[in-house]
């Protein structure tokens, strides 16, 4: 289970620098975040990628490389070396920080040497569809780790410990899925497509006893040199979703402790992740792309999106505990594969709507937390040149009010198409109650109780300058600036 009133943060974006220094700025950080409240974060892939130094690490080459051997044209991987990732979970743990790691179980890439073998070319876009005759193909399979030379596991990867590639280098223009002679594509994974188990590279074979134990394997050695606290897997989609909680429970009875796991299900059918929870008996949570696509699409509507809908088909409205909720990530974010923009006017809004209220483990983006600059080539082909705004000031308030007032009963005034609001009552520990107003149209209020009578508000967000005192039976007209978030609280205990 995510940790009461707990708050997780990723702490890297796709663009961050390949400057080798990600590990020891975060260790750096760490201080920082604990302070305004960062209970827990999720660190992107430290082991090697297929291109070395520059891999942002879901090319994954080779799991028992943390920046330890040179391999792939460098000794570290993109964010620093072993010792240095080390260090920096330890220094995170000594601050109270939780630390969860990346894993991917999909697939490998970067293979040392080519196999022969007998594979059915499928199509791309219909996993069910054969578009030719079995042939003979040579693929890269074989992962030797000459780097590493047999250091912590000594086993090579062939052809038969995956499924299917998507390149022939006897054949290097034919467009086509290649499922090995013997294999089939898993089941339990997303439809879309017919059976969307093949992403990229060298797909696993999670039907492979010898593959399964290869990663169990892999999964307590790694637990047990790290000491994280838990995982983020990646492509959760593409994997049969039965692997993850066996996976999981046996890394958790090496460990000897519990470990916090949650899965990237990047779908817009709630169904599909209500069936990915079922099979995997609730054990893993998910993060909320269906809350990240209502978000995208209300920064795009403006004025024209019905902000009362803005928690409709969600995770987090449907089953709340095991519900990660975000805002942005590395793969939404600006020319990104599965980029899906929310507006920055709206990011502020967003995140008042996972930090502010009581369902949720909220996730915060580190491109949104401290801004990011780059450059890359979009779908059109032509280079961009993209600025993330940072809302650390924001962000910061309203943990402050998460951590201090987001207590208690929760009342919601969702009863309004451009204007929505909600209260928390507080309990006994924390009694002072806070209100949240936001608004996508016009300047907006709402007539809230908080549960404190004859008691002054302030907005800490300073976009309302006026304060607001609460009448006998504990209610105030509390109100927002015009496509902007106002966040009331007691007027003797802001924040500094």
């Amino acid at each position: 289970m995510s940790e009461p009133n707990g708050v997780m943060m990723q702490y890297f974006h796709w663009y961050a620098s390949s400057d080798g220094k990600l590990w020891n700025e975060f260790a750096e950080n760490v201080k920082d975040l604990a302070e305004i409240g960062i209970t827990a974060v999720w660190l992107p892939p430290a082991y090697k990628g297929d291109t070395g130094g520059y891999d942002v690490g879901y090319s994954v080459y080779d799991l028992y490389d943390l920046g330890e051997f040179d391999q792939k044209g460098s000794v570290r991987t993109r964010y620093g070396t072993k010792d240095e990732y080390l260090n920096a979970i330890q220094t995170a743990k000594t601050a109270g920080i939780r630390v969860y790691a990346d894993v991917v179980f999909n697939h490998m890439t970067g293979a040392d040497a080519t196999e022969e073998t007998v594979a059915t070319p499928y199509n791309f876009d219909n996993r069910n569809e054969v578009i030719g005759e079995s042939r003979t193909v040579k693929v890269w399979t074989h992962f030797k780790f000459p780097g590493r030379d047999g250091k912590y596991s000594d086993m090579e990867w062939h052809w038969w410990h995956f499924d299917a590639v998507d390149f022939d280098a006897n054949n290097e223009d034919f467009k086509a899925i290649y499922l090995f002679e013997g294999k089939s594509f898993d089941n339990n994974v997303d439809l879309e497509k017919g059976a969307f188990d093949y992403l990229m590279g060298c797909d696993l074979d999670m039907e492979s006893e010898e593959v399964r134990t290869a990663l169990r394997d892999w999964g307590a050695w790694y637990t047990d040199l790290t000491q994280v606290d838990g995982f983020r897997f990646d492509a959760v989609k593409h994997v049969e979703a039965g692997f993850f909680p066996q996976w999981l429970n046996h890394c958790r009875r090496e460990a000897g402790r519990r470990l916090f796991a949650v899965g990237e299900y990047w779908s817009y059918e709630i169904e599909a992740l209500h069936h990915f929870i079922e099979v995997t008996g609730g054990d893993v949570h998910l993060f909320d792309a269906p809350l990240h696509y209502n978000f995208s699409e209300a920064s795009k509507a403006g004025e024209d999106y019905d902000l009362r809908q803005i928690f409709d088909n969600t995770l987090v409205a449907q089953q709340p505990s095991l519900a990660v909720t975000l805002v942005d990530n590395h793969d939404s974010q600006p020319l990104q594969s599965l980029e899906s923009i929310v507006e920055p006017w709206f990011k502020p809004l967003a995140y008042a709507l996972i930090l502010l209220r009581q369902d949720g483990y909220p996730c915060i983006f580190y491109a949104d937390y401290y801004g990011a600059h780059y450059k890359d080539f979009g779908k059109d082909g032509n280079e961009h040149e993209i600025w993330l705004d940072s809302h650390q000031w924001l962000i910061d308030k309203f943990l402050y009010v998460r951590h201090t007032y987001a207590f208690g009963e929760q009342y919601d005034y969702f009863d309004h198409p451009q204007t929505i609001g909600w209260t928390r009552l507080g309990n006994e520990n924390h009694p002072e109650g806070m209100a949240v107003v936001l608004s996508n149209s016009d300047a907006g209020y709402k007539w809230m109780e908080v549960g404190q009578p004859n008691t002054t508000y302030v907005d800490i967000t300073e976009h309302v300058s006026e304060s607001v005192t609460t009448n006998e039976e504990g209610w105030a007209k509390f109100s927002c600036p015009p496509g902007s978030v106002s966040v009331w609280v007691p007027e003797h205990s802001q924040a500094d």
